[in-house]
């Protein structure tokens, strides 16, 4: 291999080798970096210690392979061998992991929205195909009730729905910077009074404004959402806490306190997480998709901000977003 071939494979971000009959000649720094210095000089089996990765190094016309954990548990690689000359091969490693988790992050998605949405339409289809039947159908008390029970069922779907739109609508956003000037403290009393039970939803601030670079109507909806959560899981009758702290560090601390039952800590890692709900039963009674808070994270990002929630069983839940001050 020649001077200049060396250079070129060096400055590759790519993790390359050199094989010349089974032994790595050659490695450059991201080879080294992901296998080890120690492979140079090495057997290609003993350097990539993969069956299906040696086979298409060592064969006659060179190929491609996928490797499972090549560089984590969880990583995913394509080792691509071409052949350059009699016994030698130049071999790339390519990083698929993310495409892979992408991927898969896609289907489970599909997944679970699919799942969400089938029980409820087959409690429709179930609970109508039953009032056609002129037996239960003529008894206006068992239709009533078998009718509200579809009408619950339908408002699940359509708030699936609604939210699903809503989580595609920001991901088709999310790399563009938001601009519109946003009042936060006015924003927080605004929607604290969309809500009929207001008495329970106060609003404190620690100046009389704070302006930030963002988007209105989704913060609208982040702040309506966690208040939502807040009454829906909160004590029954009890109090929701809206604080708002501009801070001389440049940013504004906007949290959403209720006194509820709490989150145990083993959920909370996960529960921003689609579809991930820390007490599935009691989420569905009270009409919620298990999207609200992935929504909630996906716009704070967008904003270049922070989202955190605290919790402990019996003490109530605070949910906190950090958002960067408008720079003036």
């Amino acid at each position: 291999m020649t001077m200049e071939g060396v250079h070129l494979l060096e400055q590759l971000q790519t993790p390359a080798l050199m094989v010349s009959r089974g032994q790595v000649q050659f490695a450059n720094s991201a080879a080294k970096g992901l296998l080890g210095a120690h492979i140079v000089g090495e057997d290609v089996r003993i350097a990539i210690r993969d069956p299906k990765a040696v086979a298409a190094i060592l064969s006659e016309d060179g190929g491609s392979a996928r490797v499972s954990g090549l560089s984590t548990g969880g990583s995913v690689w394509e080792v691509d061998c071409r052949t350059i000359g009699p016994n030698e091969r130049l071999v790339s490693l390519y990083d698929l992991s993310e495409r892979v988790s992408v991927a898969k992050s896609h289907a489970d998605f599909v997944a679970n929205a699919s799942h969400e949405l089938r029980t409820p339409l087959a409690n429709v289809i179930g609970y109508v195909e039953t009032l056609m039947n002129p037996k239960a159908g003529g008894d206006e008390a068992v239709r009533n009730r078998f009718l509200g029970t579809i009408r619950h069922e339908a408002q699940r779907m359509q708030a699936l729905i609604s939210d699903l739109m809503s989580l595609s609508r920001i991901e088709a956003v999310k790399h563009e910077v938001p601009s519109d000037r946003v009042d936060v403290v006015a924003l927080a009393h605004e929607v604290a009074g969309e809500f009929r039970s207001g008495a329970r939803v106060s609003v404190t601030a620690n100046r009389a404004d704070a302006v930030i670079a963002g988007d209105r109507g989704q913060l609208s909806q982040v702040l309506r959402n966690l208040i939502d959560n807040a009454l829906k899981y909160g004590r029954a009758g009890g109090p929701v806490e809206i604080a708002v702290e501009a801070a001389r560090t440049g940013w504004v601390l906007v949290t959403v306190r209720d006194e509820g039952e709490g989150i145990s800590p083993e959920h909370l890692p996960r529960i921003t997480e689609r579809f991930y709900r820390a007490d599935t039963s009691r989420s569905r009674a009270a009409g919620g998709t298990g999207l609200g808070l992935s929504i909630v994270k996906h716009i704070v990002e967008r904003h270049r901000g922070r989202f955190d929630i605290e919790s402990r069983p019996g003490s109530g839940t605070t949910a906190s977003l950090m958002l960067p001050l408008k720079e003036t």
